[in-house]
């Protein structure tokens, strides 16, 4: 276990962490976990020698780390990412990303060391946004369009469709609760990386991307509605 700090997706308490007895092979796997994982994957030694080495991803594909060829990249190096929407508590999901020419005996490996800490695998070949974001985020984008649009209130919207289709939480809610702004982060990822409309950041994403970044350098005139006090203004 190589642990760089800062994962997106797993807690220091979490049982992946805390290296999980293994009787399976898979003991000579290696998890590289963290913000510096491709770095850290950079600098290990005889990664040909290990039965499968586990990179954790963000947004990235795999072949930034592993590089490709002809469409004939793969080997025992694999990445994987803990699915996440924004603030919320990440899934029990994780997306195991293979590539065109991975050993089977890497994928069963590394299944083998995520499914021993609890977490439920799903295996993706290498592209942006993997299974997850690729299905659900066009999916946000249309309820925060027709949101504009004026089509329902977002009440009205979210009832429907948990109701409709049975989801816990209506897209507009869940949402606002885990944050617009990782919304955006995510689909202008997405859209840059395919093109479709069906991935550019709704506007409202957009809006609370700029206010978050504002915020950031501005936070008593963007927390308030009017300048606090005329700052700046000469008084006589």
């Amino acid at each position: 276990m190589i642990n760089t700090g800062g994962s997106n997706g797993f807690e220091d308490s979490h049982a992946l962490l805390k290296g999980v007895s293994r009787s399976d092979g898979s003991s000579d796997a290696v998890v590289i976990l963290g913000a510096e994982a491709g770095k850290a994957f950079s600098e290990l030694r005889d990664v040909a020698g290990k039965t499968a080495v586990m990179i954790e991803l963000n947004g990235e594909c795999l072949g930034v780390h592993t590089g490709e060829a002809r469409g004939e990249e793969g080997g025992n190096v694999l990445g994987f990412a803990r699915f996440r929407l924004g603030t919320a508590t990440p899934t029990n999901v994780v997306e195991l990303v293979r590539q065109p020419r991975t050993s089977e005996a890497a994928l069963a490996a590394a299944k083998a060391v995520l499914e021993s800490a609890g977490l439920q695998v799903a295996v993706c070949g290498d592209f942006s946004g993997r299974i997850i974001d690729r299905l659900v985020r066009p999916y946000y984008n249309a309820a925060l369009t027709r949101l504009d649009e004026g089509l329902a209130t977002a009440d009205d919207l979210d009832i429907t469709l948990k109701l409709g289709l049975g989801y816990p939480e209506g897209p507009i809610a869940l949402l606002e609760r885990t944050g617009l702004e990782y919304h955006f982060e995510v689909t202008q990822e997405l859209f840059e990386a395919y093109g479709d409309a069906a991935y550019a950041p709704a506007r409202r994403a957009r809006v609370a991307h700029a206010r978050a970044v504002a915020q950031q350098h501005a936070p008593v005139q963007i927390n308030s509605p009017f300048p606090a006090s005329s700052a700046g203004a000469n008084s006589d």
